[in-house]
């Protein structure tokens, strides 16, 4: 878990390679408990939704929580890249999650799918 976890960072701008199964969820699983709780912990401190924006204090807060999600939807998109590489898939199938409901859990049930020898392998990183 921890190593998934490393990795996961480790090659947040790496959209080439593959990525296992393990490898993805343990990331996606870790960053929605931590993004629940550091909001959670957040709003209790401010007193109120991060989105409500009262003083320069409240943008501040909510221009980082916006930066930290921009940089984790990045290092998500190139994990998911690589997932889709470890089915022998090309990248290109993430487009599929742009169809209501029906892209999205495909998308799903591709990022369960075992892991295929393919094009794409170049070793671990």
């Amino acid at each position: 878990m921890i190593e998934s976890y490393k990795r996961f960072w480790h090659n947040i701008l790496n959209f080439s390679g593959t990525s296992n199964r393990a490898d993805y969820w343990w990331p996606i699983g870790i960053n929605y408990v931590l993004g629940m709780i550091l909001m959670y912990a957040v709003e209790k401190m401010l007193g109120h939704s991060i989105n409500d924006i009262y003083t320069w204090g409240d943008w501040t807060i909510n221009f980082v929580v916006l930066m930290i999600g921009l940089v984790v939807w990045i290092a998500t998109l190139s994990l998911t890249f690589r997932r889709l590489h470890d089915t022998n898939r090309s990248a290109w199938w993430i487009l599929i999650s742009l169809l209501p409901l029906i892209g999205q859990i495909w998308l799903i049930i591709l990022m369960l799918l075992p892991s295929k020898p393919n094009r794409f392998r170049q070793g671990f990183f």
